[in-house]
């Protein structure tokens, strides 16, 4: 299946949109591969100050698409390249989002979203373990407050993702909301932002250079388990996993 994304350009900010509405913009490898390119385009062009990433459709990232995943290491490559991109990256979020796509809101800079988003680490129900996306995800949220949802699969609203720190804002309209950020953003210099950017991010970045190669080992593990191969068709067939009381 390919994958697209959607390209814009506003005075320097680059809006890249994902657009496999039919797949609620899950992971496949088709749409990480794709996403990566216009990254790198982004991080060459000098003439982009910064990067929205944002989505169509009702869902901004559904997590691993079951029927094509990504290698871990390719999501691994795609989560780094957002946090060490030269530029900063605002996610707008209109929809919802699940597991995998939690750990693509965390590698981005600013996170907005609407009210009406809904969020959920939904790997525990299928069997795995939200793995890979602990890389972003735990060095930006408060992991106490992280604990129920990573545990539970339960869905949570915006008003507690800002709350965990996995937002940085929510509001009713989320384009008028973003329109200071963006503002401030093309009124600083690329050098000042793109090292503002390395303070930032340098821990984030000393969590993949220590944990990347376990925790990709544990997800390609987990992903070829009795429970998760239960879980997964017991998803695709919409029905209860056998381990449920």
């Amino acid at each position: 299946m390919t994958a697209t994304i959607g390209r814009s350009r506003t005075r320097g900010v680059e809006v890249l949109s994902l657009d496999a509405v039919a797949t609620r913009n899950a992971l496949s490898a088709a749409l990480v591969g794709a996403l990566t390119d216009a990254l790198t385009a982004c991080a060459d062009d000098p003439d982009v100050r910064a990067v929205v990433l944002t989505h169509s459709g009702t869902t901004f990232c559904a997590g691993a698409d079951l029927r094509d995943p990504p290698h871990p290491d390719a999501l691994v490559a795609l989560l780094r390249q957002l946090v060490a991109l030269r530029k900063p990256v605002v996610a707008r979020v209109t929809g919802h989002v699940r597991a995998g796509g939690l750990g693509l809101l965390a590698a981005c800079d600013i996170t907005a979203a609407a009210t009406t988003a809904t969020f959920a680490f939904t790997e525990v129900r299928i069997g795995v373990a939200p793995a890979v996306i602990t890389l972003t995800v735990l060095p930006r949220a408060d992991a106490r407050a992280l604990a129920r949802h990573y545990l539970t699969g339960e869905r949570f609203d915006a008003a507690e993702a800002v709350r965990t720190g996995l937002l940085t804002l929510a509001a009713d309209d989320v384009d008028a909301a973003l329109a200071p950020v963006l503002d401030g953003l093309r009124r600083s210099s690329p050098e000042g932002l793109a090292e503002t950017k390395r303070l930032l991010t340098a821990k984030v970045l000393e969590t993949f250079d220590r944990d990347a190669a376990d925790l990709t080992a544990l997800s390609a593990r987990l992903f070829t388990s009795d429970q998760a191969r239960e879980g997964m068709t017991a998803f695709l067939e919409r029905r209860d996993a056998a381990w449920v009381l």
